[in-house]
C-alpha cells in the first residue's frame, strides 16, 4: 500500500485546499494529511489562525480523499512527522515555501531514499484559491455590510 502524505494549515477550507488533497491521494492508496498545529500559523503566518486547531483537524478529516490526518509537530525537528509516518510520497502544494532540495537531503540523511517528493501543480488561477485572499474577500465583504 502506497501511503501520501501532504502538509498544509488549512484554516480557511477551500477549492484550492480540495483541488490539491485530491491531486494528492491520486499518487497513492492512502492519503495522511498533516494539519499544522495553531502555534505554526502564529510562526508562519503572523497571525492568529481562524479556526483552532481541533476544528481544522476535524475538517480535514471530513474530507473524502482524506484517509487520515494528524498534528505537525509543534518543537524540535520540523520533519519529525515524515519520520514517524515514514509515507512513500510526499505531495507539496505549489503555494508551500518548503525547498524540495533541503527535504530530499533531509529524507537521504534519514534513511527515506525511496519517498519521491511531488509538488502538485495548480490547476485553476493561483490567486483565486489562497486562503489569505480568501481573508481579504471576506474582509471586503463584511466591511460593505457595516
Amino acid at each position: 500500500m502506497k501511503t501520501v502524505l501532504a502538509f498544509g494549515c488549512f484554516d480557511i477550507l477551500h477549492y484550492g485546499h480540495l483541488q490539491y488533497l485530491r491531486k494528492a491521494r491520486e499518487l497513492g492508496d492512502r492519503l495522511i494529511v498533516v494539519v499544522a498545529r495553531d502555534s505554526t500559523i502564529r510562526k508562519v503566518k503572523g497571525r492568529e489562525p481562524v479556526f483552532d486547531e481541533r476544528a481544522r483537524l476535524d475538517m480535514v478529516r471530513g474530507l473524502k480523499p482524506v484517509d487520515d490526518a494528524a498534528f505537525g509537530h509543534e518543537k524540535g525537528e520540523k520533519y519529525g512527522i515524515i519520520d514517524e509516518l515514514r509515507p512513500d510520497v510526499i505531495a507539496l502544494g505549489y503555494d508551500q515555501p518548503e525547498e524540495d532540495a533541503r527535504l530530499r537531503k533531509w529524507l537521504d540523511e534519514n534513511g527515506m531514499v525511496k519517498v519521491k517528493v511531488i509538488r502538485i501543480r495548480h490547476v485553476e488561477d493561483e490567486e483565486t484559491c489562497k486562503s489569505s485572499k480568501a481573508l481579504d474577500k471576506i474582509r471586503r465583504c463584511i466591511t460593505r455590510e457595516i
